[in-house]
């Protein structure tokens, strides 16, 4: 009995870390200059939800993709788009238009 107590304080315990884990949600733009912000700085450990949102017509941008995310995502334009990253170990993830012309990056440090 003791045991099946200690066990369930162990499983509660994990449950509420796990719901403490803090989602950043950050806005991205496609305009005519391109992603913006192309710099976006972060906390490693944080998970990152980027709201994206195509302003203009006069872009390539018509998608976002994360390779290192194995992300894809149309951005169709005046709507917003959330694209989930997940957790960011430290480092760097680059984001860019599908055709690869027009990028940014998350710094994680």
């Amino acid at each position: 009995m003791k045991k099946y107590i200690l066990a369930l304080f162990v499983a509660l315990g994990l449950q509420s870390v796990h719901a403490k884990e803090s989602v950043k949600n950050i806005d991205l733009k496609v305009t005519e200059n391109g992603f913006e912000p192309s710099e976006i700085k972060v906390t490693p450990g944080t998970h990152i939800v980027l709201n994206v949102t195509r302003k203009t017509d006069v872009t390539c941008a018509t998608q976002i993709k994360i390779k290192e995310k194995n992300i894809m995502q149309e951005l169709p334009l005046n709507k917003t788009v959330k694209v989930d990253l997940g957790v960011l170990k430290k480092g760097d993830v680059r984001f860019a238009c599908g055709m690869d012309m027009i990028s940014g990056h998350i710094i994680a440090e």
